[in-house]
Formats: C-alpha cells, sequence, structure tokens
C-alpha cells in the first residue's frame, strides 16, 4: 500500500513536471513565431502587403514598408493588370490571376518576387468590410480637389474641399470611375484614400485597448496573422509620419497579350526591384538636419538625336522620387558625355542622384566651363531646378557607360 502512494506521488510530480516544460517550450516558440516581435527587436523594416478585395479580386494592392525607428514609411502600389511570366501557370499572365480570396500566398509570393523584399504580414479587407472598419474608427478624412455631382449606377456627390467619408461613402469613392476621367485619376484616389485610412487608424488606435472593439476590428480583416500579433501591428503603425509618406505605383511598359493590356516593369523587373533597394534605405537613414525632409527638383534635358529619351529618363528619375519639374532639349544634339549640374550644395545627395544610372560626371552650377557653352532650359525663369541633367551619347537609357 505504501509503495502504491509513493508510485502515485511520484508519477504526479513527473506529470506536473513534464507540463511545466511542455508550458515554457510552448511560451518559447509562441513568442518566437510571432514575426512582429521579432521584427521589432532586429530593428528590421516591416512590410506588410494590404489587398482590398472586391468580388474576390483585388480592387487595390499595397505593400507598405514601414520602419518604426524612424517612423518613415513608403508604399508600392501594385497593378492587378502587371504582366509577368508567372511560373505557377507557365505563362505570361496578369499578376491578379494567381489571387485566391481562400488562400493569399501564391499572390503574396509572387508580388515579394516583384519586389525583391520579403513580405512576412497579408491583409486581405473586402470591400463590404473596409466600409465596416471606416465606420469603427469614426470615418477617414480625405482632401477632395473636385467636386463630384454626377449619376452613374448610383447617385455620386462629393463635396469639394476636406470631407470625412464614412463607410458606404468610402466605398463609393474607391469605386466609381467617371467615362470622362483618365484610370490614372481612380487609381490616384484609391492611394489617397488608403494613405488616410492608415493615417486614421494610428489616430483612432486607442480605440483597440477595448477587448471588444479589437475583437470587432480583427474579425473584419482576413489574415494569418495572430490576434496578439495584430494589435502589436497595428500598434506600430500608429507611429507613422503619414505627411511624409511616399507612395509609387510600379510602372512598365504596356503591351497587349491575348487580348489583354498588360504592363510589363521596366528593364524586366530590374528597375523595380533597385527602387525598393534604395527606398529602403531611405526609410532607416537618419534624418539629415541639411537635408530634411524635401524631394528635390530636377530638369533634364536631351543632348542627343534620340528622340523622347528626356521624358523616358524622367519617368525614370521619378520612380526613385525625384521631382522632375522640367524636361526639353539641351542648346545642342551632340554631347558625348551625360553631364549632371548641383545647384544643392549637398555632395552625397548628389552622388546619389547620379548613381541612379551609374553617372559621376558632377559640376556644381559655379563650375561649370564657360566654354562648354551649356545652355539651361528651365521652362520658368523665375525658378531653377535643383539638378540639371543634360543627357549624352554615352547614356543608354538606363546606365551611363564608362
Amino acid at each position: 500500500m505504501r509503495k502504491t502512494k509513493i508510485d502515485a506521488s511520484a508519477f504526479l510530480l513527473i506529470l506536473i513536471v513534464l507540463l511545466l516544460v511542455g508550458g515554457v517550450v510552448f511560451a518559447a516558440s509562441y513568442l518566437r513565431s510571432d514575426p512582429i516581435t521579432e521584427s521589432l527587436e532586429e530593428d528590421k523594416v516591416i512590410n506588410t502587403l494590404f489587398v482590398i478585395e472586391n468580388r474576390e479580386k483585388p480592387l487595390c494592392s499595397y505593400v507598405l514598408m514601414y520602419y518604426p525607428a524612424t517612423k518613415r514609411a513608403a508604399i508600392f502600389d501594385i497593378p492587378g493588370s502587371l504582366g509577368l511570366i508567372i511560373q505557377r501557370i507557365n505563362r505570361v499572365d496578369r499578376i491578379d490571376r494567381l489571387y485566391d480570396p481562400r488562400r493569399i500566398a501564391p499572390y503574396a509570393d509572387e508580388v515579394e518576387r516583384l519586389l525583391g523584399v520579403d513580405i512576412p504580414f497579408s491583409i486581405v479587407i473586402t470591400l463590404e468590410n473596409l466600409g465596416k472598419i471606416t465606420d469603427l474608427i469614426e470615418g477617414v478624412e480625405l482632401f477632395i480637389p473636385s467636386a463630384v455631382d454626377e449619376f452613374l449606377d448610383e447617385y455620386i456627390m462629393f463635396p469639394s474641399g476636406i470631407s470625412c467619408l464614412d463607410g458606404d461613402k468610402a466605398r463609393v469613392y474607391i469605386t466609381y470611375e467617371l467615362p470622362e476621367e483618365s484610370s490614372e485619376m481612380a487609381v490616384y484616389r484609391r492611394q489617397r484614400f488608403f494613405v488616410g485610412l492608415i493615417k486614421r487608424l494610428g489616430e483612432q488606435n486607442g480605440l483597440f485597448k477595448n477587448p471588444q472593439i479589437a475583437g470587432v476590428f480583427h474579425s473584419l480583416l482576413k489574415t494569418g496573422i495572430k490576434a496578439r500579433a495584430q494589435n502589436a501591428l497595428f500598434e506600430k503603425l500608429a507611429g507613422i509620419d503619414t505627411d511624409r509618406i511616399n507612395i509609387q505605383s510600379v510602372s512598365g511598359n504596356v503591351r497587349e497579350v491575348s487580348g489583354q493590356q498588360l504592363i510589363f516593369p521596366h528593364w524586366d523587373g530590374n528597375l523595380i526591384k533597385e527602387i525598393v533597394r534604395q527606398t529602403l534605405a531611405s526609410l532607416v537613414q537618419p534624418s539629415n538636419e541639411t537635408m530634411g525632409d524635401r524631394i528635390f527638383t530636377v530638369e533634364i534635358l536631351n543632348g542627343t538625336t534620340v528622340n523622347g529619351l528626356a521624358g523616358r529618363t524622367a519617368e525614370l528619375f521619378g520612380g526613385f522620387g525625384y521631382d522632375v519639374i522640367s524636361i526639353g532639349n539641351a542648346d545642342r544634339n551632340d554631347y558625348e558625355n551625360t553631364i549632371i549640374i548641383n545647384r544643392t550644395g549637398l555632395q552625397d545627395m548628389v552622388l546619389a542622384f547620379g548613381e541612379v544610372i551609374r553617372c559621376s560626371n558632377i559640376r556644381s552650377d559655379s563650375t561649370v566651363p564657360d566654354d562648354e557653352e551649356i545652355v539651361l532650359n528651365i521652362q520658368n525663369l523665375n525658378y531653377q531646378a535643383d539638378i540639371t541633367l543634360i543627357i549624352g551619347k554615352d547614356f543608354n537609357g538606363r546606365y551611363v557607360a564608362n
């Protein structure tokens, strides 16, 4: 009898030890499996794919890149009509052909390959749930430049100026398209709404301290992120300085394939990867008090006989976030070498500008030799751009040949 009691006590002790060890292992595994915690501990940029879904297809897709230490963020807009060689289906097709509302992983993986970065977090919001989220955070505030008063399938009215859109208005705002407007305007509206949504989520972050509100919010998202990690993610995203956010669309050449218009990324997708790398570097770089966060203006002049080269180069630098205020022809069309003229006084910044096209031929405005007779062709004579780029014969449309 005594031996039986000892055996029972020993068994109970072993069971308790196993439960304790199992609990510790589970807790450690749980913490390790929280990618948000790992990202914050390792001081990494947080990359998140947001998809607004309409009728089981992406209405718009955005990759939000955010570095909490500097509060800087950038957004890359992924057009659904982006043309790629999609390995999973072994043909050229639209990127959104991969989208499956029940399993977003294949689509997210293709976006990762496109941008050349890891995107550990994906969040899908249906159009219906977007309206509910907008109401939950008490509206999204936007500036509407021009009033809209039209009847399409329904009556659409938006006054000009600052408006706070409720859920119903938000759904209409990002889906309507006027017959006379360009498709770029609809894209622009969606981008501005998404930035406004991120800003409002940050402003109303205190609401999510309430477990009931947080529970409702998380129920409106489709994501594989655990609830605790979702809380941590949105708490961090609340720190984004949305006034300095950089938003760009993945651009390219439009070609018709199998009866559909597809956008093929420039330079076989290498350009967007380079833009992403430079964007990430700018997010983590500490602020420079001299440079601040200003966007530098650029004038691009074509010093060759190649038609349209200045315009295509303007698109290139626009993708890297530079404000190209003027394009045109140089004073002559036989420049052998590409020249960068610097008026900023900031050598490091201009070196970074030149690196975009691998050009190291940089002159300050005061040191351009008189015998070169460079005539600056600024359209607005009362303002000179920070940088003038004169394209020479050594430029192949992407890089300056050494």
